[in-house]
């Protein structure tokens, strides 16, 4: 019993086994771990919704897009982690695992304190710059900075789990962070429910919750001594493996970047719609952020499994595994998507006892759901790039699908159905334009994974 237990929790070795179980058995935690990350925000917007009102859960919505912003620099660190750490890890050489670990630790501390100084000077001019209504922009604004203020404990819980994770151990992350969305919920309540601190209450627990996890997978990640060196001689970056983390990193860095300062221009055409449709917005990315975990969880582990592959030699596998990943994904989503449009509605009411949001919220929900497929081919595919290194590919796409063709299409589409009635245009422009970016964006990944460039990328 104790030794299947250990097996649990070490590092997967998959270059070795069918494709298909091991992917299988690393995305099932992942896809448990990032239904329990999307908790966190999910429990806030719930216990806001509930206990305080419609304008709190707008208000901690409307903060996500600048949140996202300033997690940019993050989200590059660790792809450019997972992406190394997979790597060296799949080709057995412990010294430069060593070294690109103990970079990520240094760069993530950098990063964390640029972030904590800018947020105070940043956060109110995004504000106002997204038309944040004045009725929920101080609820935004508290809420933000207190997440930026103990901001450490998301950083670089993201970064360690991002680790573990490239070297094949998805249920260590998820472990801990199933007890810090635990603590979270529970924090939640007492705060909120118990000490009326509203929106301010809900940052504070989650502040706590990721701290927590941030510390168990740190103390996890100290006792793998059997898989590589954590001396106070590798947390000096060299110059070789800082140059590769932000070489592998900046795109997807750069990606992100993109990807909110689009949803900030979204997020003002959004704003323009009123309170309620705000409110409703939530709602749609709450359970939107659960229907779109498949497609996170299998994204990241086909790039797992292809780095480790790709270290290896082994192109053959990273093939078969593409293919099996691929289908299995697919037939994920399409399960979800049809649980979607037949119990959507209920999934609303969790949120709000407002029937009005109810209903236009599950409207909404229903024009994304057949996307969810589209996305699953998407991650997959660009999660295969990127685990051999090819971060710039999926960059340039997803630049594409949401700069070039989902903002003009929303404002277009916003435009073009103006009338006495809707004065500012129909609001389903905002979900329209995001189903059909989705769809294009799977059609130019595939198209662009066939072509085969990326297979010259490896480190």
């Amino acid at each position: 019993m104790l030794e299947q237990m250990k097996r649990l929790f070490a590092p997967i070795d998959m270059t070795q086994g069918r494709p298909v179980k091991q992917i299988i058995a690393f995305a099932i935690p992942m896809l448990i771990g990032n239904i329990a990350q999307q908790l966190y925000n999910t429990v806030d917007s719930i216990v806001v919704g509930k206990y305080v009102g419609d304008n709190a859960l707008a208000a901690v919505g409307n903060a996500g897009p600048i949140l996202n912003l300033l997690l940019v620099l993050f989200v590059g660190i660790s792809v450019g982690a997972g992406i190394m750490v997979s790597q060296y890890y799949g080709a057995k050489q412990r010294e430069e695992l060593s070294k690109t670990i103990g970079c990520c630790l240094v760069l993530t501390v950098f990063a964390t304190i640029l972030v904590m100084v800018l947020a105070p000077f940043v956060v109110m001019p995004l504000l106002r710059l997204l038309n944040t209504p004045d009725s929920i922009i101080g609820w935004c604004n508290s809420y933000l900075m207190i997440l930026f203020t103990g901001f450490a404990g998301m950083a670089f819980y993201n970064i360690l789990s991002g680790i573990l994770r490239g070297l094949g151990d998805s249920v260590s992350a998820l472990v801990y962070l199933l007890i810090a969305t635990g603590i979270n919920i529970v924090l939640d309540l007492l705060f909120v429910v118990g000490f009326q601190m509203g929106v301010a209450g809900v940052a504070l627990a989650t502040v706590i919750a990721q701290w927590i996890s941030a510390f168990m997978a740190f103390l996890k990640l100290r006792k793998m001594k059997d898989v590589f060196d954590m001396g106070k001689k590798y947390l000096i970056p060299e110059r070789t493996y800082t140059l590769n983390l932000l070489r592998l990193g900046l795109p997807s860095g750069v990606t992100q970047a993109i990807f909110s300062l689009s949803m900030i221009v979204v997020q003002s055409l959004t704003n323009s719609f009123g309170e309620q449709f705000i409110a409703a917005n939530v709602i749609v990315m709450r359970v939107d952020g659960f229907a779109m975990m498949p497609a996170f969880s299998f994204g990241t582990a086909m790039t797992t499994y292809a780095g480790q592959n790709v270290g290896a030699r082994r192109m053959d596998r990273v093939m078969q595994g593409t293919k099996e990943g691929t289908a299995v994904a697919v037939a994920t989503s399409t399960v979800i998507t049809i649980l979607i449009l037949l119990f959507g509605r209920y999934l609303m009411e969790i949120f709000t006892d407002t029937a009005e949001l109810v209903e236009l919220s599950f409207h909404m929900m229903k024009i994304l759901a057949v996307g969810y497929i589209a996305m699953e081919v998407t991650q997959c595919l660009s999660g295969v790039m990127r685990g051999a290194g090819d971060t710039v590919t999926p960059m340039w796409i997803s630049m594409v699908t949401t700069v070039v063709i989902r903002v003009p299409l929303a404002y277009g589409i916003a435009y073009f159905t103006r009338s006495p009635e809707l004065p500012g245009g129909s609001s389903s422009c905002i979900f329209v334009s995001l189903l059909i970016s989705w769809i294009l964006g799977a059609c130019i990944t595939a198209v662009f994974f066939f072509m085969g460039r990326w297979k010259k990328k490896a480190l």
